[in-house]
């Protein structure tokens, strides 16, 4: 599909996107920029790419498709840095959680004849760095493509091909419908995850030290989301907290009615909310984005 490939952050997503490309043979070339030397030494030492460095500039150099998978935070610097050394004609992409503001930034500021295509990968685990990668990340895992003003048509079904050769599910979206649904769907949850577990942490130090020994199933699935790229998740907060800011309001709340119900011992109210939200459960199952087996199918 593409001569050279230059992916930009070769961690959990990176790499997996590099050993995806490899593995199904995307490329003739796949090579990655890290600010870290260790990181650039260790995806060559895994045989993950064919070439690293942190000179970014010369990384991209002749790509037909560069990926950038760093912080949101990082991009206006990789913008900077590498748009005198887009070859004509490329695309450019990039997995980030957040959208509208990283498209405007990035048309402002890249020659017109690049393609600029953002992609939203929606698969990850609380892992992170090159060695947590695998080629199957992706696999039945939506990628939400969020095509701005310089993306053309035939660049979009390429990258779109690309990303279901990888084993993606595809979607376009307008950027501001992402960053709504994607507040709900995933950022919240994580914000959640953190507080839940912050909670039990500032507990566990001053009153009771068997929390963790004898935490439950929900307090461990927490913690796995919880134990997520704080830098990453940092940037997204930030990045999408006119989204994210109503839906705490919301779930605030929502937080306040159950605590009332509780304290009234409305059974009636408290049952009818539990049975309610219980169906969402067989929905996610009934759309294929989890399986039905107990404990998550963990062994």
């Amino acid at each position: 599909m593409f001569k050279r490939v230059c992916i930009i952050g070769c961690g959990l997503i990176g790499s997996s996107i590099a050993r995806g490309i490899k593995k199904n043979k995307l490329a003739t070339k796949v090579v990655s920029s890290n600010r870290s030397n260790s990181t650039n030494k260790k995806v060559i030492r895994l045989k993950i790419v064919d070439e690293a460095s942190s000179d970014t500039k010369k990384m991209v150099r002749g790509s037909d498709l560069i990926i950038i998978a760093s912080p949101l935070s990082s991009y206006k610097n990789i913008i900077f840095k590498i748009k005198g050394s887009l070859k004509k004609g490329a695309i450019l992409t990039d997995v980030g959680s957040v959208k509208k503001n990283v498209i405007s930034l990035i048309e402002k500021n890249i020659p017109k004849n690049i393609s600029w295509i953002s992609s939203h990968p929606i698969a990850g685990t609380e892992d992170s760095g090159p060695e947590s990668g695998f080629s199957q990340l992706f696999k039945n895992k939506w990628c939400i493509l969020t095509p701005g003003k310089q993306s053309n048509n035939k660049d979009i079904k390429l990258l779109e091909k690309f990303w279901k050769k990888l084993g993606s599910r595809v979607d376009v979206m307008d950027a501001k419908q992402h960053d709504y649904i994607l507040s709900i769907t995933s950022h919240m949850p994580h914000l959640i995850a953190y507080n839940i577990v912050n909670t039990a942490l500032k507990i566990k130090k001053k009153k009771d030290r068997n929390i963790v020994k004898y935490s439950a199933g929900g307090l461990r699935d927490f913690t796995r989301i919880a134990a997520s790229n704080p830098v990453m998740w940092r940037d997204i907060f930030i990045q999408n907290r006119k989204n994210t800011s109503k839906i705490i309001d919301k779930f605030i709340k929502n937080l306040k009615d159950l605590k009332k119900a509780i304290k009234n011992k409305n059974e009636k109210k408290l049952e009818k909310i539990f049975t309610k939200t219980k169906k969402i459960r067989k929905e996610i199952i009934e759309a294929g984005q989890d399986i039905s087996r107990p404990d998550f199918g963990r062994k």
